[in-house]
């Protein structure tokens, strides 16, 4: 009986140190996750008050009792904001195509093909991620610029055709799929590309849908480039129209018609990594796990 106590005892207290382990990890996760959504919070609270609100709150407040919705409307009509819209999904998807068909093909020839000097152009590849962004940046202006591309959709979106990551992410998933499926392939007369649309991609197809994803982010948020490459209006992205509609849109002053603007800008964004996020998730565990 004394064991039998003993080892209920034990129990209990397991399961005692199991509940306070969960409940310390959840508080921390509701801690960090408040840390981590406090800004989005500010953001749309602060687009919602009124320019006479947010400039009489001499104590910032953490609610409105009198949200507006005019800041979004001025977000439209006061700035060229629908336009930076197009130029952005315009640049997006062309971006985004180009570039998977670089990858694609580049990392099944990496992965499959069998040509001299392989390995050691596939190394010096891979230590272009060592060069500095700023030189490639350098690079790149000085080439669109003697091109004459300056202020063109064609000068925003070469330098953004390839990415070396992307191809080596690529490239580990196709090599997880066994070589013997590819020399049975080539035994069957299947030539190469119809072995790579019709069996490689579809078995890396949350890989791809991930690096997909990935890109249009980093297109939707590029910066530095866009702003370099282009002082025409006409050519703005939304990253780049922040500032124009910060300097002449409206005003350094009005901050709540400026995080409308944010708000509107970053809102595509938020949906489509809620609705992907478990591809994105997997995809990225696929490419760095081997074997």
């Amino acid at each position: 009986m004394d064991t039998m106590r003993l080892q209920e005892e034990n129990f209990k207290g397991v399961r005692a140190r199991a509940r306070i382990r969960t409940g310390v990890t959840y508080f921390l996760l509701t801690l960090w996750a408040v840390v981590v959504l406090f800004p989005f919070y500010w953001m749309i609270l602060t687009s919602l008050k009124s320019y006479s609100s947010y400039n009489s709150e001499y104590v910032p407040k953490l609610y409105t009792l009198a949200p507006t919705l005019q800041n979004y409307t001025d977000a439209f009509t006061a700035v060229s904001l629908g336009r930076y819209f197009v130029n952005t999904l315009i640049f997006t998807v062309i971006t985004t195509a180009l570039m998977l068909m670089v990858i694609v093909f580049a990392a099944f020839a990496f992965a499959r093909l069998r040509f001299r000097g392989k390995n050691l152009l596939f190394t010096l590849f891979l230590s272009l991620m060592m060069i500095p962004n700023e030189l490639v940046i350098i690079t790149n202006f000085v080439t669109i610029t003697d091109w004459g591309l300056r202020n063109t959709f064609l000068g925003l979106i070469l330098p953004s055709v390839t990415s070396v990551f992307y191809i080596y992410l690529l490239k580990e998933n196709f090599e997880q799929i066994p070589e013997e499926l590819y020399k049975a392939a080539k035994v069957d007369g299947t030539s190469d590309l119809k072995y790579l649309f019709r069996v490689m991609i579809p078995i890396c197809q949350p890989t791809i849908v991930t690096i997909v994803i990935l890109k249009v982010i980093e297109c939707w948020n590029s910066y530095v480039w866009p702003r370099l490459i282009t002082d025409d209006e006409a050519y703005f992205l939304v990253s780049n129209g922040i500032q124009e509609i910060r300097e002449n849109g409206f005003g350094r002053e009005n901050i709540p018609a400026m995080m409308a603007a944010v708000v509107v800008i970053s809102l595509p964004l938020i949906v489509l990594f809620l609705i992907f996020h478990k591809k994105i998730m997997a995809g990225v565990a696929r490419g760095g796990t081997k074997g």
